[in-house]
């Protein structure tokens, strides 16, 4: 099978950061296996195009690439809320009308806007922007709240590392679990954060050292084959349940029981894709008792069936 194509449209003053979200996740393919993405730029006018860093990069390719592209990314736009051109709304739409999957990082979220992508949905940008999206389309149902909102063809993220939440969820979309977190193992980041996560914690503070949730999350992680309540969790932190409960709050922007059901689904996914596993026993060995609870809990969650994942993303 031929790579999926990837193509991220610049804009002078390009980000370099943004940019390099898309990079890192779709341009560099983990070392086990053939890549399953090609990755390539493009931008309205070809030739030097100016950064936000102060430094140009050299951009070959015009609009028409998006022509080829299974996915268009739109890796933010500056300044904020700047008009695209008839150009850029139009190719867009046109991609989108072929098929291809709209992506916007950040702020290139006012260009899918623009090109009416995202009328009648609901889609995010970065917390600062969020008002002016809203005011400026009217038609768009801003959720400032989140990480990332994902239709399938259309997907738009918060600011900053969001994007490589949406790019990494992106992914595992497409070729699953296991294949994601090579990419994030590469890119030494830790598990994925669910696009419902807050766009900033609530921290007045700095957390202290001793105050880091890092440990008792690796001693969850490692034992989700057993019962895990609230009450276990904080005993093992030493702290008391609502202590537990507040700094899940402000260190993830999610509670207990919500971070170990997305630990439990993420395992679930990569023993459906690696092992011949029955489904029962897969539940067991992640803390979600039956295949029953399994089956709904995957329904509920990711939209499919274990049995329907494991046809899609199954190894053997």
């Amino acid at each position: 099978m031929r790579p999926h194509r990837v193509v991220a449209l610049l804009n002078p003053p390009q980000s370099p950061f943004e940019l390099s979200c898309v990079t890192e996740v779709f341009g560099t393919a983990p070392q086990e296996g053939p890549p399953r993405y090609s990755f390539g730029i493009c931008a309205e006018h070809p030739g030097p195009l100016p950064t936000t860093a102060g430094y140009a990069m050299v951009v070959d390719a015009a609009l028409e690439a998006l022509e080829q592209a299974d996915t268009v990314v739109v890796p933010g736009w500056q300044p904020a809320g700047a008009a695209a051109s008839p150009a850029v709304t139009a190719a867009l739409r046109a991609a989108h009308r072929r098929g291809a999957r709209i992506v916007a990082i950040c702020t290139g979220a006012f260009v899918l806007a623009q090109a009416g992508l995202l009328d009648g949905r609901r889609a995010t940008t970065h917390w600062r922007d969020t008002a002016r999206l809203a005011a400026a389309f009217p038609r768009v149902r801003v959720d400032q709240d989140v990480l990332f909102v994902d239709h399938g063809d259309v997907a738009t993220s918060a600011g900053t590392g969001a994007g490589i939440d949406l790019c990494l969820h992106l992914v595992r979309s497409d070729h699953g679990s296991a294949y994601a977190t090579q990419i994030a193992r590469n890119m030494v980041l830790p598990p994925h954060r669910e696009g419902s996560q807050l766009q900033y914690a609530a921290q007045p503070t700095p957390a202290r050292a001793d105050e880091s949730l890092a440990p008792l999350l690796e001693w969850a992680a490692s034992r989700l084959d057993t019962r895990l309540t609230l009450d276990r969790l904080a005993e093992q932190a030493g702290l008391s349940s609502r202590t537990l409960a507040r700094r899940f709050t402000e260190q993830l922007g999610t509670s207990p029981g919500q971070w170990l059901l997305g630990q439990r689904l993420d395992g679930a996914r990569v023993l459906l894709e690696q092992t011949d596993l029955p489904v029962e026993a897969i539940a067991n060995r992640v803390g979600l008792t039956s295949a029953v609870n399994l089956r709904r809990r995957f329904r509920a969650h990711l939209g499919t069936t274990p049995g329907a994942y494991r046809r899609t993303f199954g190894q053997n």
